[in-house]
């Protein structure tokens, strides 16, 4: 067992190890006890898990919090493991919010019934965890080869922030969308749903023999997929200018993405009320991105700094959104 006190990406094997244990606990129950039936999941339960799977990240948090001023626990660049997890982690969470808008665009072009969305989503983790995995891994090895990467990401979060600032948002298209444009051509696809299946075996309808075939679900998690590695485009190099400890920002990233999947039926059914959230965000992108260069400019900001502002601006974008967009009253 000598191989688990090995050094992979700064931390022991046993670290990752039991990290993905949990997740992978986690997803078995979620999959095997509380969803083994085709059901649509409510408002109020979505809510529940949401919030048990958010205290579950907040107990992971307070444990590397702790582990970090015990001295059991050390960041590759010297920052505050506990203040790096929850920031990253709300970081995550709040970009993850335009995600859910995406999701229900891509649902309801398969057409996909609410009985097997959340299954789906789901299975959808587990390629969220190879994904983003192998983006943080990348990010990771350019970083400690190449410093100036850092002043990359910097400047891309100050860009996009301005961009979602002033270019106005518009629905994708789904129909056109490159991916599912090739899957159709290079994939056989059944045109009706089956269940909570991805693949069934059907006649192929020129030779009459028996062939297997993708299903509309499977093509739905594929796209829902590769949409998730692009909103961590922006996501991951947020969490890099954070901190560059490839665990802390794997497991920020993890634990934001399982809550979301919760809570999705809940945000899908209101998500026109985050409007204004995407300029607090827009905000803590640039001042994200400004902080790299603060830092190696003028020197560190304090960690307990950016977590206060980043928490203050997405609170405050929260907030303005539900009050700007609350029900008219009847006099």
């Amino acid at each position: 067992m000598e191989f688990l006190s090995v050094e992979w990406l700064d931390k022991p094997v046993w670290m990752w190890a039991g990290f993905l244990s949990v997740v992978a606990l986690l997803l078995a129950f979620d999959l095997g006890v509380l969803n083994r039936r085709d059901q649509a999941m409510g408002i109020a339960e979505s809510l529940r898990l949401s919030a048990f799977y958010i205290g579950f990240a907040m107990l992971f948090g307070a444990g590397i919090w702790w582990a970090h001023d015990a001295g059991h626990l050390a960041t590759s660049d010297g920052t505050h493991a506990g203040v790096a997890f929850f920031t990253g982690f709300f970081i995550e969470k709040a970009l993850s919010i335009d995600n859910v808008f995406v999701i229900s665009l891509i649902f309801g072009y398969f057409a996909i019934p609410r009985e097997y969305q959340y299954r789906a989503l789901v299975w959808g983790i587990i390629g969220v965890i190879v994904l983003r995995g192998i983006m943080i891994g990348v990010g990771a090895a350019l970083v400690q080869e190449y410093s100036w990467v850092l002043y990359v990401f910097g400047a891309f979060l100050i860009v996009t922030g301005i961009k979602m600032m002033v270019v106005p948002e518009g629905d994708p298209d789904i129909a056109k969308n490159p991916l599912v444009r090739f899957m159709r051509r290079h994939m056989r696809v059944s045109d009706t749903l089956h269940g909570q299946r991805f693949f069934v075996r059907e006649p192929d309808p020129k030779t009459g023999a028996v062939v297997r075939v993708a299903t509309p679900l499977f093509l739905a998690l594929v796209v829902i997929n590769i949409a998730d590695l692009i909103f961590a485009v922006d996501s991951v190099p947020a969490i890099f200018a954070i901190t560059t400890d490839t665990f802390i920002v794997y497991t920020a990233n993890i634990m934001a993405i399982l809550g979301l999947r919760a809570l999705y039926f809940a945000l899908a059914a209101m998500v026109h009320r985050f409007h204004y959230l995407k300029y607090a965000l827009a905000m803590v992108l640039v001042f994200i991105g400004a902080k790299i260069f603060w830092n190696q400019i003028v020197g560190k900001v304090d960690p307990a700094i950016s977590l206060g502002v980043t928490l203050a601006m997405i609170t405050a974008g929260v907030l303005w959104s539900l009050w700007k967009t609350r029900p008219a009253t009847v006099e």
